[in-house]
């Protein structure tokens, strides 16, 4: 196997499904002995950037449902969609127990069609 350059390698996780990303992080998690969870934890809060440097535009996104709205038959199908490995009864669990996170650390086209989705469906979205 020819080794990537880092472009190539951003290039092939930008066209991941959120999936394919789940798992590749699992395997990062599993090769190098690590949890993507630590560093995100360890990650500084936002707004603790000193006065006068420029702020990065948020890059990752986790996918919070806030509430399931009135259709939540249709959220729970929504969730489902977007997150495979649920099964229907995690799925209403999760839906019902809102504010919950469905997606963690995902681009933001992802989010962004995530939010699109269960907003179509009738749930109340944030993007953190």
């Amino acid at each position: 196997m020819s080794k990537l350059n880092k472009d190539e390698l951003i290039k092939a996780v930008e066209e991941m499904s959120v999936l394919e990303l789940s798992e590749f992080v699992k395997a990062l998690e599993e090769k190098f002995g690590v949890s993507a969870q630590a560093m995100v934890a360890a990650a500084p809060a936002a707004g603790a950037t000193p006065a006068g440097e420029p702020v990065e535009e948020q890059t990752v996104f986790n996918v919070v449902v806030t509430s399931g709205g009135a259709n939540k038959i249709a959220v729970i199908k929504a969730v489902r969609e977007l997150v495979p490995t649920l099964g229907l009864a995690d799925a209403k669990a999760l839906v019902d127990s809102a504010p919950k996170e469905i997606m963690t650390a995902v681009n933001k086209k992802t989010a962004q069609e995530a939010k699109e989705k269960l907003t179509a469906a009738g749930a109340t979205i944030e993007l953190k």
